[in-house]
């Protein structure tokens, strides 16, 4: 039976909410392969909850990461259409 990466999936998780968006993808992408596992008997049970709590995180880092390049997209746009609007004014 294969160890469970418990802990690493958790650590991965918080580094996503608190420093990189891209530990968040990997850990949600990690602590869903390792679930599989989990349940096929594959890989050790005794880590589900750490894997699943950093499995959330990513989570939420994933969808903050996406909610904030929508946000920088949207300013970008207004931005640019604002420079043209002034320009084309002048």
């Amino acid at each position: 039976m294969k160890p469970h990466r418990g802990t690493l999936i958790l650590v991965f998780g918080i580094l996503g909410l608190v420093t990189c968006q891209i530990f968040g993808i990997v850990a949600w992408i990690m602590g869903n392969n390792d679930l599989r596992e989990m349940d096929a008997g594959i890989m050790d049970p005794e880590g589900r909850s750490n894997t699943s709590a950093g499995r959330i995180c990513g989570m939420i880092s994933a969808i903050l990461l996406a909610v904030s390049l929508l946000i920088i997209l949207v300013v970008v746009m207004f931005i640019g259409v604002a420079g043209v609007a002034a320009s084309a004014g002048q």
